[in-house]
């Protein structure tokens, strides 16, 4: 036989196995799956007998005590939700916060003997409902048979008690049933499943013992009970401001809240921990990778969702998102912040959105933006990677952290807009803002990203013919120049940026960058001498579609003269300080005599920059040059934010509760083009639900009127708010400000 012979056929390949893969579980490795949706349920028996039957079977239990009525005391003017802060919640159901007592009433079928009759409130939560993992709690009113939920009696007459419960201020945050069960000598006989005393527990910033806990009634009437917000955009030279309805009490919003929640999967048991829950939650706000509530998209092309800068509040986005699964197109970060405001809010963790004006978005991890000139001074706009946003919004929440050392809890980032991963998914925080102000950016989680967000250098480098890179000018103070929040119970803004960084030059900044550095930031080290000649630019305030003029101030402060080839380059920029189109660009010579100053004067025409305008309307100007005499390269950055019209909003009519009223809301275009494709929201907490109207066409020179009924449910100041939205025309708004009688 040849050795040929002898070699072995191979087997063909097994065919490829079709059909979609087997879901993979956990089963083999615990022997319950893992509860991880508050919408799952279980009916738990409404008899369960102790022991084997007897010879004749099991005895029955109807001649024992027996529940005729269960009252939860869940409506609005009762005491339970006005002394748990839930009153004002668009809810049939009852909403409490833990770590407090609430009541129920309980009736018999006769007078409650405490010496024979024995009974149990039942509260469970999940699908697999367990003692040991907190999703199963027993209360009792005695004292030796407690659970980890406090229960007494605080009222007996004839046939009804009433119950005060007390969940722990560590117990799991979302709907739970209720059952009540009857010991008796044979077995436990319960009440039937029955939704109406399904109940809702809260995170409770009120309970010292709560770890979101706040203890300034101020801050946590702003925080957790304001459902109107000032989200701050615009330029850190022409601060803009819009109203938001946050709208956490709207019918609905809670469940959307949990469904979120449970979207992500996350375990029932887990939901208690304020950490584990704002970081979930953090990921599952945007759709990045997890079908999460909001796409983003920066792109100008809004063609099959809502633009950005049309909303007006949160509740239609989250209920969007709840009834169609599916997320919601589209937003922007100060989307992003506002909604995940309203979740946090929603569930009782003290929240606000925060503002920072000149917010790096650093590439490749360093603590330096890059920006790439040529070697006569020009930028290189292919090679300069990082950007600079105008603005970034994101999100600040209140709870203690017991997994940092002591001093680092209180207010903490988070952040929904993707920008980079974080332990594999898009999100960020919850990081200390008192770790960020003392440079501990290894605390746990990501604060060295927010730390450079706020802390990078500005590093203008040389690029030669051969490739290499020499800095030239350093800008230490640009970044994090300032960051806002509203002021609690005013509509004021509020200036944080001394919870974040110590004043710029301070020594504490510099002992701050030094621990930072030891964490592995890399900061630009060397310092070029500063030029002698100082280019400033002005700050103007211009409207969309005007024409106007740039003026270039060039200072010689030195003794010689100094001779310039300058470059002024004019583009159209997204908020994110992305360029979009360049649409002016001049190259000047100057001469400066010595101690002297030259203002160069640049025209700039509505018609070369209004057909590349996105929707922030920002116009970047950039001026560099080289000095003739030195070599030195100067450098001066500009956003301009052009203002764009106002809506006018009306309310009137009688002002009360069940008193039907009246918004109007007017516009008139008065550019010399019409507008096509506009969108008109209006919305108001408490008065009117977003409501919204479509025009074709609204012509140069021509007005709108559009007219809408409203029926306000609470009493209080309140504001009716309305944005105006195309894709020739974004971020136009206004407001009405309205008092409702009781």
């Amino acid at each position: 036989m040849s050795d040929q012979s002898a070699t072995p056929t191979p087997s063909p390949a097994p065919p490829a196995p079709s059909g979609p893969p087997p879901k993979v579980t956990n089963r083999g490795r615990t022997s319950d799956p893992i509860a991880n949706s508050n919408s799952d349920t279980i009916d738990i028996p409404e008899i369960e007998y102790f022991g084997a039957p007897g010879p004749r079977g099991y005895p029955p239990l109807t001649e024992f005590l027996d529940i005729s009525e269960v009252d939860m005391m869940k409506h609005p003017n009762e005491s339970n939700k006005i002394e748990h802060h839930t009153a004002m919640y668009n809810s049939d159901f009852l909403i409490v916060r833990r770590g407090q007592e609430f009541q129920v009433k309980i009736t018999f079928d006769r007078p409650y003997k405490p010496a024979e009759d024995k009974f149990a409130l039942e509260f469970v939560i999940g699908s697999s409902p367990q003692y040991s993992k907190g999703t199963y709690i027993p209360v009792t009113t005695t004292k030796q048979r407690q659970s980890s939920w406090a229960g007494r009696i605080t009222n007996k007459s004839d046939n009804m008690i009433t119950m005060g419960i007390t969940p722990a201020a560590n117990c799991i945050v979302g709907k739970y049933h209720m059952y009540v069960a009857v010991v008796t000598p044979f077995g436990i006989r319960r009440t039937k499943r029955d939704n109406s005393r399904d109940l809702y527990i809260l995170f409770n910033p009120w309970v010292a013992d709560d770890a979101v806990f706040l203890d300034d009634e101020e801050e946590r009437k702003e925080c957790v009970m304001a459902e109107m917000g000032i989200v701050y955009h615009g330029a850190y030279e022409d601060i803009a401001e819009r109203n938001w309805n946050f709208g956490q009490f709207n019918y609905g919003v809670l469940d959307a809240c949990l469904y979120i929640l449970d979207r992500s999967e996350m375990p029932i048991t887990n939901r208690g921990d304020p950490i584990k829950v704002t970081r979930q939650a953090s990921a599952m706000l945007n759709s990045r990778d997890d079908d999460g509530v909001l796409v983003g998209n920066w792109s100008g092309d809004y063609t099959y969702g809502v633009a950005p800068t049309s909303w007006t509040g949160s509740t239609e986005i989250l209920l969007t998102y709840a009834k169609s699964k599916m997320p919601v197109r589209y937003a922007q970060c100060w989307v992003y912040a506002a909604v995940f405001n309203t979740f946090l809010r929603c569930l009782g963790i003290p929240a606000r959105v925060v503002t920072n004006y000149f917010s790096a978005h650093d590439n490749d991890g360093n603590l330096k933006t890059d920006i790439i000139l040529e070697e006569n001074g020009r930028i290189d706009r292919r090679r300069t990677k990082d950007s600079i946003w105008n603005y970034h919004c994101w999100n600040e929440c209140y709870m203690t952290r017991p997994d940092l050392p002591p001093g680092f809890g209180g207010w903490q980032i988070v952040d929904a807009t993707p920008q980079e991963t974080s332990d594999g998914m898009y999100r960020c925080g919850p990081a200390s803002v008192q770790a960020i102000k003392h440079g501990q950016i290894c605390f746990p989680f990501d604060a060295a990203f927010v730390f450079a967000e706020v802390n990078s250098d500005v590093v203008f480098h040389s690029r030669g013919k051969d490739g290499t890179m020499k800095p030239v000018q350093v800008n230490r103070s640009h970044v994090g120049r300032l960051v806002l929040t509203k002021t609690p119970g005013d509509v004021t803004r509020r200036d944080i940026t001394n919870q974040y960084k110590f004043s710029e030059g301070s020594t504490e900044e510099r002992t701050v960058l030094e621990k930072a550095e030891e964490y592995g930031c890399q900061r630009e080290k060397s310092n070029p001498p500063l030029p002698d000649v100082d280019l400033v630019l002005p700050t103007l305030e211009i409207s969309v579609g005007d024409d106007f003029e740039l003026s270039l101030e060039f200072v010689n402060r030195s003794d010689q003269q100094r001779t310039l080839d300058a470059y002024i380059s004019g583009s159209v920029m997204y908020y994110t300080g992305v360029s979009s189109s360049e649409f002016l660009f001049r190259t000047p010579k100057v001469m400066i005599e010595p101690n002297k100053a030259v203002t160069e004067l640049v025209a700039v025409q509505a018609k070369l920059y209004m057909k590349h305008l996105v929707e922030q309307a920002n116009l970047h100007f950039i001026a560099t040059g080289k000095i003739k005499e030195t070599g030195q390269i100067v450098t001066a950055m500009k956003v301009i934010t052009l203002h764009n019209p106002k809506l006018i909003v009306e309310v009137s009519g009688g002002g009360k509760v069940n008193d039907e009223m009246l918004a109007t809301v007017q516009f008139t275009n008065l550019f010399s083009f019409s507008l096509e494709d506009v969108y008109i929201r209006m919305e108001g907490p408490g008065v009117m639900l977003p409501k919204f109207k479509y025009y074709r066409i609204i012509a140069a020179g021509s007005s709108l009127i559009w007219t809408e009924f409203f029926i306000p449910q609470r009493s209080g100041s309140t504001r009716v708010i309305a944005t105006l939205d195309c894709p020739a025309l974004r971020q136009v708004y206004g407001q009405a400000s309205v008092t409702i009688e009781p």
